[in-house]
């Protein structure tokens, strides 16, 4: 039965199983009518019987038709699509590499075997072909999604199929080129500033303002022309530069010495002028590239000067120059019209906050008493932020309990928490000594007034700003921020009561400090604010008693002074020992101690802090720019005096970090001084 069954071949059409249930429903639905028709009457029943067989002979066959067609149909079909998949395999426009578990060429494609030439690589190690490509291949052996390599001079995608053995490559160089321009025509906007044009040629004829004018001019004209870039003077101390984003790279690249060319220069003619710039690119929007190169330019100016800013937005700043200390440039009118404006907000707000950076120091605490008298002069009430559960140093400590016998003034200093409480939305927030928010002693007022913030500092400005302070007072230049705020004090009501004796010292202490004694960083408006501190009852003897130093504090000094090695003959540095806490303080002074060595031009102290970060302090004599060795570390300060603090890091780690920044410097120099 089975081979009589094997024998018998089915139509093609019941082999598909849609056709097999038409007929068999065609075959029932014939028998049943036919049945019918007998029952009714044979020679019906005859006709109809003899109706269904050819109707039924008719559908067969036409279903036999069918399935053939389609059965031939697919197989076609079926053909084209495997002869298209080898073609395209063979022909298509992306290199396919079929390696076996040796590493060695298995199969290869026609379009990537153009890229090796006449070499024979079938039966190769892909490393004795191409090393380059082996290299590539087994580091993107695991990627999940293609990578873009450099191989035979052009950029490919390549992605590795480790499981199958296979390796794509596809040519992308075209449109890697494209986007190549496309970045390198990006637009980069640029705002060129003479940063003591006014000072410099007040004192000048026309005529020599005229050639000076004509010498920068020219000057500048000429190097932009060199570096391919777009130069127009808006105004007598303004330029507009224009550029592409390849030219800009080129120019940081140089390092913008037209800085150093037109100080160096200008100095010569007795006439020393410096030069600040700001540079924005990255944005299509040109009124807000524009806005971003004037906000770089107010951040190379807010640092001092004679530098040179680089920022697209949501990016961090590049800053080339900053090697001179800033000329000194505010006028007593600038100080009359700050003093006015904080009047005007005073007045404008319920109640004042003042605040000084974290480990608080005598400039820092009394700039905060000086704002406070200020606010008492204008009727307002002050409050004095400090944090006295960070144990302040010695100095401070004295400080608060002279200030013990001054209820007034007690009762004006309340904790961070306190503040916060207290502080409405038409309270007032003065941030004095500082302008990082991250480092302030009331980083959360000013989080619930960021928008009602003054800033008042002596220090240059960071890239970490206040984004909406409704005024900034920044001044370089200034010895102390207790110098600056002593000037306001002059411009206040004078009938309203003055200063006390503890408010006076705070703040000539304060001067004394920053200054060393008025030997560093002074000018003749430090000794005016001096003057007029002493007139109003600063006591120096109180001074000395605040500054005494604890045996502790000196002993330790001289421990690590005992651990200074010298680096490139001219830098000091001191790296405290590790699991040791060291007082900040101290680590400062013994900084300042270094630099009266013979031939130290910088000094850099590394401890372990109290709150278990390494701190860095920093000093130079003027030859070397510690603040720009400090932002690199996340830091920042003056050219002459900076600091940072660094978490995670040992003392033995971030001193290597250090030496590895300076090693860089000290190459960049022989570089410089080759070309």
């Amino acid at each position: 039965m089975r081979q009589l069954l094997a024998r018998f071949r089915l139509p093609v059409f019941m082999q598909n199983t849609r056709l097999r249930w038409i007929a068999f429903y065609g075959l029932a639905l014939g028998l049943l009518g036919v049945i019918t028709a007998f029952m009714l009457n044979w020679i019906f029943g005859l006709i109809v019987l003899i109706a269904a067989v050819v109707v039924l002979i008719v559908i067969f066959n036409t279903l036999q038709e069918i399935s053939i067609d389609t059965q031939e149909f697919i197989a076609d079909l079926s053909y084209r699509i495997k002869r298209g998949e080898q073609e395209a395999l063979i022909e298509m426009p992306m290199g396919v590499l079929i390696f076996n578990d040796h590493q060695r060429v298995a199969w290869i494609n026609p379009y990537l075997q153009a890229y090796f030439g006449d070499t024979e690589v079938l039966g190769k190690s892909i490393a004795s072909v191409d090393q380059t490509l082996a290299d590539a291949i087994e580091a993107h052996a695991k990627d999940e999604t293609y990578s873009t390599i450099t191989w035979a001079d052009k950029q490919f995608y390549l992605l590795v199929q480790p499981e199958l053995n296979v390796v794509y490559l596809m040519d992308v160089s075209h449109y890697a080129q494209i986007e190549r321009d496309y970045h390198n025509e990006q637009l980069v906007l640029g705002i060129i500033s003479l940063d003591n044009y006014d000072e410099v040629t007040q004192s000048m004829s026309d005529s020599d303002i005229s050639t000076l004018r004509n010498y920068v001019t020219s000057t500048l004209t000429d190097w932009t022309k060199d570096f391919n870039t777009y130069l127009r003077r808006l105004n007598s101390d303004h330029y507009l530069l224009v550029g592409h984003l390849s030219d800009l790279e080129i120019l940081e690249a140089d390092k913008f010495k037209i800085l150093d060319t037109i100080r160096e220069t200008t100095s010569k003619q007795n006439y020393p002028l410096t030069l600040s710039m700001g540079l924005a690119y990255g944005q299509k929007d040109i009124n807000r590239l524009a806005s971003l190169a004037q906000s770089n330019l107010d951040l190379a100016l807010g640092r001092g000067g004679d530098q040179v800013v680089v920022k697209a937005e949501n990016e961090e700043a590049r800053f080339y120059g900053g090697k001179t200390n800033p000329m000194e440039k505010r006028t007593r009118v600038r100080a009359r019209m700050i003093s006015q404006a904080l009047q005007e907000l005073f007045s404008q707000s319920d109640q004042i906050f003042v605040a000084g950076h974290q480990t608080p120091d005598m400039d820092s605490l009394g700039a905060c008493l000086g704002i406070r008298r200020i606010a008492q002069m204008n009727g307002k009430k002050c409050w004095i932020i400090l944090d006295e559960a960070q144990q302040p140093h010695s100095d401070i400590q004295r400080l608060l309990q002279s200030i013990d016998n001054y209820s007034e003034v007690k009762d004006a200093i309340i904790t961070p928490a306190d503040a916060a409480n207290r502080a409405t939305d038409q309270s007032l927030l003065i941030m004095v000594d500082h302008s990082k928010p991250s480092m302030s002693m009331a980083e959360s007022v000013y989080d619930k007034l960021q928008n009602r913030t003054v800033i008042i500092d002596h220090h240059r400005r960071g890239e970490e700003f206040p984004e909406n302070p409704i005024l900034v007072y920044i001044e370089p230049y200034a010895s102390s921020t207790c110098e600056l705020i002593t000037e306001m004090l002059e411009y206040q009501p004078q009938e309203a009561n003055a200063m006390n004796k503890i408010e006076a010292t705070a703040m000539l202490s304060g001067i004394e400090i920053d200054t060393k004694n008025f030997t560093n960083h002074t000018g003749t408006r430090t000794f005016d604010a001096a003057s007029y501190l002493r007139s109003a009852g600063a006591d120096a003897e109180l001074i000395v008693q605040f500054n005494k130093e604890n045996p502790d504090s000196y002993m330790q000094r001289n421990h690590l002074i005992s651990r200074v090695e010298l680096i490139n003959e001219s830098v000091a540095l001191i790296a405290g020992e590790d699991g040791t806490t060291y007082d900040s303080v101290t680590a400062a002074q013994a900084a300042d101690s270094l630099l009266n060595m013979a031939g130290v031009e910088a000094s850099f102290v590394i401890t372990q802090r109290a709150d278990n970060r390494v701190g860095i302090s920093a000093r130079s004599t003027g030859e070397v720019n510690v603040q720009v060795i400090m932002e690199q570390m996340g830091g920042g300060g003056h050219l002459q005096n900076a600091a940072t603090q660094i978490e995670n890091q040992s003392v033995t780690e971030v001193r290597q970090e250090l030496l590895n920044i300076l090693n860089n410097q000290a190459a960049e120099a022989t570089q410089d001084a080759k070309e």
